[in-house]
C-alpha cells in the first residue's frame, strides 16, 4: 500500500516541480493500492505542484453525446438518441469511461473547472481559468483550444502507468499538422438554448480510432510516443507501482509532426518509425 506522502516523493523524483503545468493520463490500477483511495493520487500530484501549479486531464463526455451523424451508429440507434438523449451539461456530465477513473475523481473534486464542450478538460490550479477559456466549438482540439493554451504555457505530459495510445495531446498535433488528405468529420451534440434542447453541428478533424489520415497504422499514437521516449532517452520512473514518464509537450509535438508528415507522405514509413524520430 502506498501513502500520499510516498506518491509525492515519487513525483518529485520523476522531476515534477512546484509551478509546473501538467496534463495527466493515468491508470489507477497500475499505481496499486493507495491509502485513502484513488483521490490521493491527484491530491499527491497537487502537493507536488503547489499552489502555483496546474493539473489538467481529458474528461470528454458520456457515450452518445458526440456520436450522432458520425456514421458509427445504426439508423435505429440514431433515431432513439435524437429522441431521448438529454442536453449535454459540461458541469455535471460524467467523464468518458475509456479515459480512466482518475479524471472523474479530479473532475468532481472541489475547485476543478471544465470547459463548455464535449471535448472537455478537467483542470485545477493557477492557470485553470485560462486553460478552459474561449473554447472553439469547431476543431476543439486545435488552435485556441485548451491544448493550444497548455502548449503555450510550456506544459508537461505525465504518463502514469497508462496506455500510450491514449495521449490526447496528439490530437492537437493532428489538428495543426499541414497534411494532405486529412479526414474531417461532422456530428451533432444536444445542448440547452433558451430552455430548449437543440442539436448543434460540430466539425473537427477525425479523432476516432481510424485516425485523421488514411495512412495511420494501428495504435499510431502509442508508436509515436514510444519512439519519442526512445529517441529522447527518457527512461521514466515509478509512481507507486506504475511505470511513469514525464516530458515537455513541445518536444513531443516536434517529434510527432515529423513522424506524421513522413507517414502521410508514405504509409511504408510507419514500418521504421524509430529511424525517423
Amino acid at each position: 500500500m502506498f501513502s500520499r506522502k510516498q506518491l509525492v516523493e515519487d513525483f518529485d523524483k520523476l522531476g515534477i516541480r512546484a509551478g509546473d503545468i501538467i496534463m495527466v493520463h493515468a491508470s489507477v490500477r497500475s499505481v496499486g493500492e493507495v491509502a485513502g483511495g484513488p483521490d490521493q493520487i491527484h491530491l499527491a500530484l497537487k502537493d507536488a505542484l503547489g499552489t502555483s501549479g496546474t493539473l489538467m486531464m481529458y474528461a470528454s463526455c458520456p457515450r452518445y453525446y458526440d456520436e450522432v451523424s458520425r456514421g458509427s451508429l445504426t439508423p435505429e440507434q440514431e433515431r432513439e438518441i435524437l429522441e431521448k438523449l438529454p442536453s449535454f451539461d459540461p458541469v455535471t456530465a460524467r467523464s468518458a469511461r475509456d479515459n480512466g477513473a482518475l479524471v472523474e475523481f479530479l473532475r468532481t473534486y472541489p475547485r476543478t473547472l471544465v470547459n463548455n464542450h464535449v471535448a472537455r478538460f478537467a483542470v485545477w490550479g493557477k492557470h485553470a481559468g485560462y486553460l478552459v477559456s474561449n473554447q472553439p466549438w469547431n476543431y476543439a482540439y486545435g488552435l485556441n483550444s485548451p491544448l493550444n493554451r497548455f502548449l503555450k504555457l510550456d506544459g508537461k505530459i505525465l504518463l502514469l502507468g497508462c496506455d500510450h495510445d491514449t495521449v490526447t495531446f496528439l490530437h492537437y498535433a493532428e489538428h495543426v499538422a499541414d497534411l494532405p488528405g486529412k479526414r474531417v468529420v461532422h456530428y451533432k451534440v444536444p445542448v440547452e438554448k433558451n430552455g430548449q434542447r437543440v442539436w448543434e453541428d460540430v466539425e473537427e478533424f477525425n479523432t476516432a480510432s481510424d485516425g485523421v489520415h488514411p495512412n495511420w497504422p494501428d495504435r499510431f499514437f502509442a508508436k509515436i510516443v514510444d519512439c519519442f521516449l526512445i529517441q529522447s532517452n527518457n527512461r521514466g520512473g515509478y509512481v507507486g507501482g506504475a511505470r511513469t514518464y514525464l516530458h515537455r509537450a513541445q518536444e513531443l509535438l516536434d517529434s510527432a509532426l515529423a513522424l506524421m508528415r513522413a507517414v502521410a507522405a508514405d504509409a511504408r514509413a510507419a514500418e521504421h518509425l524509430h529511424e525517423l524520430a
